[in-house]
């Protein structure tokens, strides 16, 4: 059995102008034809993903980081947030003026109209300003949600909601996933249903949200463009993905 492949999205596989190196393409399938599988191992949602799915062939895939698992284009595992501490962090940051994006597999919400840290940390990802529904995770089984703060002002979620995590993706927004949940849980959840074991798994990232998931594969490769905490932990540094560091990873690792 080949080595089972997590990438990350941005900053790994896509470079800094948010596109698929030439490079890496090539380089995905000449590993897939020697015997690798492919999966994604992201903070997006899988409505956000679609495109690079297609273009690369792969149906598994790790969402939400670790929070909605698809293995062979079937849901194997998924976790929502507990509605009730949700509305209470709603309640929390509205009393701050920190907008929020609530998530489930097939859309993003907003909790209010505008806002200019929704629209700045959104467009990083190439996505609109999503449209206004404030009780949208009432009714909707939400995988993640974004709040909208300062580095300085998210401590303060830290310290009242121990039973969420928050961690920090962009300037002004944080990921809300449950206490426990990680890129590196869905790992172990995801190898349940390929048949490898974690020595088999190499990961490969660049932001914080990599870290654990690093931590726990088998072999971790880290952008060099990455968080100076991400390659902290990583096995290998590899070169900055825009100078082709994904497929001269492969190359290093002699998947290709």
């Amino acid at each position: 059995m080949g080595k089972l492949l997590l990438l990350d999205i941005d900053g790994t596989l896509l470079n800094s102008k948010k596109e698929l190196p030439d490079s890496a393409f090539e380089a995905l399938q000449k590993a897939r034809a020697n015997g690798h599988e492919l999966a994604i191992a992201t903070g997006r949602a899988p409505f956000m993903i679609t495109s690079i799915l297609e273009k690369l062939n792969i149906d598994t895939f790790i969402t939400f980081n670790g929070q909605y698992i698809v293995h062979s284009g079937k849901v194997i595992h998924t976790e929502a947030l507990d509605p009730a501490m949700l509305e209470e962090v709603v309640h929390f940051a509205e009393e701050r003026d920190h907008p929020l994006v609530f998530m489930n597999s097939q859309k993003m919400i907003s909790s209010i109209d505008y806002h200019p840290d929704i629209d700045e940390s959104l467009k990083s990802l190439k996505f609109p300003h999503p449209v206004t529904e404030r009780n949208f995770h009432l009714d909707n089984d939400i995988y993640q949600s974004l709040v909208f703060c300062t580095k300085e002002e998210e401590a303060q979620y830290h310290e009242n909601f121990k039973d969420f995590q928050f961690v920090r993706w962009h300037r002004v927004s944080c990921d809300i996933l449950p206490k426990g949940g990680s890129k590196a849980s869905g790992i172990k959840k995801l190898i349940a249903g390929t048949g490898h074991s974690i020595e088999d798994t190499i990961a490969f990232g660049d932001g914080l949200n990599d870290l654990q998931m690093m931590q726990v594969a088998g072999y971790s490769v880290a952008m060099d463009n990455g968080h100076p905490e991400t390659k902290g932990v990583a096995s290998y540094i590899t070169e900055h993905v825009d100078e082709d560091g994904l497929a001269k990873a492969f190359a290093h690792l002699g998947l290709i």
